[in-house]
């Protein structure tokens, strides 16, 4: 009989219990005993789900703090010299400092890089690659979980770790990609370590995650990985290996190879794989197939699941999970109680999709008529969502048969869109502004509470607004900026927001999930065709406009992001999803304009994170993508300024089409890299105007006017003077606004000191 298991399990918990407790610790409003009762409290009621869905094996070390790939470098004691924890165990509050570049009763630092995982909204910090590294066994944290959860969960507790070579592969160092490579002989006999302190504590199975298999590798990390999985050959212990996000490829074979005891694959992103998967892994390994989307909140087709799951009823050591860790995905559909019900029963989130795997288990063992009547009403549910006429909106669709190749171009070149916005906006050099948002304040995440409650009537509401974005104007006139924006109080998020304006989204109330930290989304979900009914910024963009001589940008959110920070519909291509989500935003931008607003910034942090892991597929992604973008904002005026923001991301190998973008102005994330991108876009020869960050938002530490001043003239150093622009690396949401006053007017200051300077020596 197949057994089932999980690859891991939200963090954050249902109601955000950890999000809440780490930012009152961090606010030193509780203490270290508290924080890790939350801990131990959400490890609990997790496993106990995971147990009472009747799952075989359940993750142990999925639950974090902060970061999974943060937690390995702890373990393998990776941890940067100005940290001050060098070759000692690692206690918490190093490890916030390296997130956070603040810790209670610590010197603050530079935090460590954050970027994106892989094709997710999911961050991770990077870790920091030297030749000087060296690695010890530095966390108890693992090994304390399991015997947590061998208290709780018997033999069912399957440690979780990343593998080294995905862990190497995701680091940064200097020097060609070899040299991450050096330190594998140093890096295993750690990993050596801890796999034998599991193997001693009873740990009969361990999950080691090495989701680059799912990548184009070179020879030199192929070779590692068979000399590495040689070497951690522990006795007793039995090593699963799991690859998701995509199709093995031309990596399948050295993967059934390995000496591993199992492989668990990916067969919602690669069904076409399975069966090579299955003739070429040997059938004394497990072969765990991820049957069931972990990166979605629709149902799972029984009959499709079934229909590829049928011809390995016979392997004998079959396993069956989601296709990758459920972190991506809200914990429970059941607490929603304001979503449409047939909408609602379309959908699965993390509790149901365990619920899905007990099925599938019961049904191969058993046969389909074990499981008859819910196998009826999934049935039903899947052919609701494909006649519900709410799935179809026929000027969404028509419009995209309507579609010119002038629709995608701006009427002059940027040389000549840049002498008509200079005249029209007459801005210093080194204009300044902000990305968009400022602080969401505790009263005004009150009002809004009491607004969604009936408790204050739309007058009422807006007032409290006007009152804010009137305060927030002010605040940005007195701090010295340029170029201001509106501050988004009336956004809970810069994706949802949208969604409840347009027709064929739909938002939750709980489904939250983990971006970063303590930093949660709740992603909305594209359920159907996507259509604008009416205007949706003009009026507040105008009100904060006429509080000041100085432009206003309008901010919104471009059609990729739109996209990939959503649940999207999977019964369409998504490039149609996003041509339809430009063509709203297209009629936003028209209606800006034709309001007076000359400055509009469309926001595309997630263009990098939506390209394709491989490299045969990123052409087409890139084609479409950068074509919704033009799409959106080339209706405008040469007058009108269009920005676009990014941040957080790997940017160099698509340097190309954010050039086919064709945005007047880019700003960009640079502080915690040093303004190591900045140099990558001078050599490629970027010809518009770029932002680059000099503030890192993600970090409670202000800089000093003379750190910002340093970061300018390396800026200047790389690209001509005329062509940037000084501001942070992303909104300000998350911050609180005596921080962010100091931060803006030192930004302000250095943007003033090298302007003398550039004026004087000319």
């Amino acid at each position: 009989m197949a057994l089932i298991h999980n690859l891991g399990f939200p963090r954050i918990g249902l109601k955000r219990e950890l999000k809440k407790a780490l930012e009152s610790y961090w606010q030193e409003a509780i203490g270290r005993e508290q924080l890790e009762q939350t801990g131990r409290a959400l490890r609990r009621r997790h496993w106990e789900i995971q147990a009472s869905a009747g799952l075989d094996w359940i993750p142990v070390g999925d639950f974090s703090w902060y970061d999974h790939v943060l937690d390995t470098t702890c373990l393998l004691g990776a941890i940067p010299e100005r940290f001050g924890c060098s070759g000692s165990a690692v206690d918490l509050d190093t490890y916030f400092l390296m997130a956070r570049g603040r810790a209670p009763g610590r010197e603050p630092q530079p935090a460590c890089e954050l970027t994106k995982w892989f094709d997710t909204n999911y961050h991770y910090l990077v870790p920091e690659l030297m030749p000087e590294l060296k690695f010890s066994v530095s966390s108890e944290k693992l090994f304390a979980e399991f015997e947590e959860a061998k208290s709780i969960l018997g033999q069912k507790a399957k440690p979780v770790l990343l593998g080294p070579l995905t862990w190497l592969y995701l680091g940064k160092c200097q020097g060609e990609v070899c040299a991450k490579l050096a330190l594998l002989p140093r890096v295993l006999p750690v990993y050596g370590e801890i796999l034998t302190r599991l193997a001693s504590q009873g740990a009969r199975w361990v999950q080691i995650d090495e989701p680059i298999l799912a990548l184009d590798l070179d020879q030199n990390w192929r070779a590692a990985f068979e000399s590495a999985y040689y070497q951690l050959q522990i006795k007793d212990l039995n090593l699963l290996l799991a690859v998701y996000f995509g199709p093995l490829r031309d990596n399948l074979k050295l993967a059934c190879e390995l000496p591993v005891a199992g492989l668990h694959v990916d067969a919602v992103r690669a069904p076409e794989e399975l069966e090579r998967v299955h003739d070429w892994l040997p059938t004394h390994k497990v072969l765990s197939v991820g049957i069931i989307d972990g990166r979605n909140v629709w149902r799972t087709d029984l009959e499709e699941a079934w229909r590829r799951l049928k011809p390995l009823r016979t392997r004998p050591n079959l396993w069956l999970a989601p296709s990758c860790s459920l972190l991506h995905v809200p914990v429970d559909l059941g607490i929603e109680t304001k979503l449409d019900e047939e909408l609602k029963s379309w959908l699965a989130f993390a509790v149901q999709k365990l619920d899905e795997l007990a099925l599938l288990k019961k049904a191969l063992g058993q046969g389909q008529n074990s499981i008859a009547a819910r196998w009826e009403e999934n049935r039903r549910a899947l052919a609701s969502r494909r006649t519900s006429a709410r799935v179809t909106h026929p000027e969404a669709r028509r419009r995209l048969t309507e579609l010119t190749p002038a629709m995608e171009q701006r009427a002059s070149p940027y040389l000549v869109r840049r002498q008509a916005q200079r005249q029209k906006h007459c801005l210093p050099l080194l204009p300044t502004t902000t990305i968009g948002s400022f602080p969401q304040t505790a009263a005004i995440r009150s009002k809004r509470q009491e607004f969604k409650q009936g408790k204050i009537d739309v007058t009422a509401y807006r007032s409290f607004l006007a009152e804010q974005i009137a305060e927030c104007i002010r605040k940005q006139e007195a701090c010295g900026l340029d170029v201001l924006v509106h501050g988004e109080v009336e956004r809970s998020d810069m994706v949802e927001y949208f969604a409840e304006q347009l027709e064929g989204f739909a938002v939750t109330e709980h489904g939250w999930v983990q971006s970063y930290g303590s930093r949660c989304v709740r992603p909305p979900i594209v359920y159907g065709d996507v259509w604008r009914p009416e205007p949706m910024t003009v009026d507040w963009i105008c009100y904060a406009q006429s509080l000041t001589s100085k432009p206003v940008k309008g901010i919104l959110t471009g059609p990729v992001t739109m996209l990939k920070w959503s649940f999207v519909r999977d019964d369409q291509p998504p490039r149609d999803t996003c041509l339809q989500i430009a063509l709203a935003l297209r009629d936003e931008v028209g209606d800006l304009e034709r309001a007076g607003i000359t400055v509009i910034q469309i926001d595309e942090p997630a263009l990098r994170e939506g390209l394709p892991l491989r490299q045969e597929a990123r052409s087409e992604y890139l084609h479409w993508a950068t074509r919704a973008f033009r799409l959106a904002s080339c209706g405008v005026r040469d007058d009108t300024q269009i920005h676009t923001h990014m941040c957080y991301a790997e940017f160099h190998d698509i340097l190309p089409a954010i050039a086919d973008l064709d945005a007047d102005v880019i700003t960009l994330e640079t502080a915690r890299s040093k303004m190591e991108l900045l140099k990558t876009f001078a050599c490629f020869r970027y010809a518009n105007e770029i932002g680059p960050g000099i503030y890192d938002v993600h970090s409670p530490n202000v800089p000093s006017i003379g750190e910002m001043v340093s970061l300018l003239e390396q800026a200047v150093d790389c690209i001509p003077i005329e062509r940037l622009w000084v501001n942070p690396d992303c909104g300000l949401k998350t911050r609180q606004w005596p921080e962010v006053e100091m931060a803006l007017k030192n930004m302000v200051e250095a943007a003033n000191i090298v302007r003398r300077r550039y004026t004087t020596n000319r």
